[in-house]
């Protein structure tokens, strides 16, 4: 966030984050605000309430805004009204503070993008129409904008024009995507939004029915067979996408990329699709690598379809990470900047900064610390744990078991065995861990939800044994 001039900053903080949060602000040297740190007086500063900070935080506060920690709970809005001061949550680690101060003004817009997405169903000639309707509408969830019904060659689709209706009358738009002209035109006849896809050949259907038409040419890789179907859908005055086709790694993958730049310099104006999936299904890497450079290039060219199809286990999540995409890459086109630090959704396998913490800062925490409840981190060096009474790090957790004493605390055990596990995962990839939080992995999993207006239930690590047996 890009300050102005005269504002002043409070950062609450508790007692053993504070030094950590002032070498990290004053690290940042001249900046275009001035700030004060108050330490509220709690050990961790995740663990302040509104009811601490209503009870020791001392009004007037001469501040233009305060800055709580980002795993703060509470009513922000409660706190701001109380005070008369706009309280905000800063980021969940202090290392990520630099980057959280120099935003323009306001957090990353992702609500706004130009893509439209449309989702394949594959097998839809092979699903009842319960079941289609259920895969429709968790793709439309996920982000699609259109569901598309892939027709199998030399498959009846007997309830395809049942399906057209019925998805229609759950307000989604619906496209079909055959080869069968008969196919085609019954889900015309049925009310489907486009056709995919037709050719100089065909494009009288879309004609016809007054439905848009996805265009590809009558032979592949002929642009030139291409731009005739353009000519007739524009001689019709009717709306369509032309769609230059992507081929496959080693099946003319180079040469489809140029086909694409080709046809954008040869129609300027027209609109276009890319499908993904020649590139996602039949490529053995993470697919949300892949889905950012496409949508990439998309953007560049400004081709405002895609679609987008899950028929291999790895591209599971592949609706999501186009959804993520688009939005990434709007946000920095509007910006006229790179896709970086917008948002960490399609960085799934690794994190940009894993390590909040330096192994020094590790080190200075561990020699304050005082009680028996374990602390987790993870830095360079490895996976560090430690209490008032020892410190440990390790690569693997397994070599740090002997030291920990819990052999007849079962409950204790377990639960440091899991958080173990999870932080050697995190180092092991270069993943960001937090103990006592799941390891964050994009768009690839389900986030879980979380009450940021509530405390969050202490971990094992924190609990008595009092609390355990209850």
């Amino acid at each position: 966030m890009a300050e102005h001039p005269s504002e002043h900053l409070l950062f609450l903080t508790g007692h053993l984050a504070r030094s950590r949060l002032e070498r990290v602000l004053t690290d940042l040297g001249k900046t275009a605000f001035t700030f004060e740190i108050i330490d509220i007086g709690v050990k961790v500063a995740a663990l302040m309430t509104e009811e601490i900070i209503s009870r020791r935080l001392k009004p007037p506060l001469g501040a233009d805004r305060v800055i709580l920690p980002g795993r703060y709970r509470g009513d922000l809005d409660r706190l701001s009204e109380r005070f008369g001061v706009r309280f905000v949550r800063g980021p969940d680690e202090v290392a990520d503070l630099p980057v959280f101060l120099g935003r323009k003004g306001k957090p990353v817009d992702l609500s706004k993008h130009e893509m439209r997405i449309f989702a394949e169903i594959v097998d839809a000639s092979a699903l009842s129409l319960d079941a289609l309707m259920q895969r429709a509408l968790k793709l439309s969830a996920a982000g699609a904008d259109v569901i598309d019904l892939g027709c199998l060659p030399e498959t009846p689709f007997p309830h395809l024009a049942d399906a057209v209706r019925g998805l229609k009358a759950q307000g989604l738009s619906v496209s079909v995507d055959s080869a069968n002209l008969e196919e085609l035109e019954s889900g015309a006849a049925a009310g489907a939004d486009y056709l995919l896809s037709l050719t100089e050949e065909t494009i009288g259907l879309a004609i016809r029915y007054g439905t848009i038409p996805v265009l590809i040419p009558a032979v592949p890789g002929d642009l030139n067979s291409l731009g005739r179907a353009i000519d007739a859908a524009k001689a019709a005055n009717i709306p369509f996408i032309a769609d230059p086709v992507l081929d496959p790694i080693h099946f003319g993958f180079a040469n489809s990329l140029g086909r694409f730049l080709e046809a954008r310099r040869r129609w300027p104006d027209v609109e276009m699709m890319m499908g993904t999936g020649n590139l996602t299904e039949l490529t053995d890497a993470d697919s949300s690598g892949v889905t950012a450079l496409l949508t990439g290039l998309c953007s560049e060219l400004s081709i405002g379809n895609v679609l987008v199809v899950n028929v291999s286990p790895h591209t599971v999540r592949t609706v999501e990470e186009h959804d993520r995409a688009r939005r990434v890459m709007f946000a920095a086109r509007q910006d006229h900047a790179l896709p970086r630090g917008y948002d960490a959704g399609l960085l799934q396998i690794h994190d940009r900064k894993p390590y909040p913490h330096s192994i020094q800062d590790i080190d200075a925490l561990a020699a304050d610390v005082r009680d028996a409840n374990f602390r987790i981190m993870t830095a360079p060096d490895g996976v560090h744990i430690f209490n008032g009474k020892s410190h440990q790090v390790a690569g693997d957790a397994f070599e740090l078991f002997p030291g920990l004493s819990v052999e007849n605390d079962g409950a204790h055990a377990f639960y440091l065995g899991a958080e173990l596990t999870k932080a050697e995962i995190a180092w092991k990839l270069g993943k960001r861990y937090a103990q006592d939080e799941p390891l964050a992995w994009g768009v690839a999993a389900p986030e879980k939800q979380q009450d940021r207006t509530r405390l969050a239930e202490a971990g094992h690590t924190l609990r008595t044994k009092k609390d355990v047996a209850s």
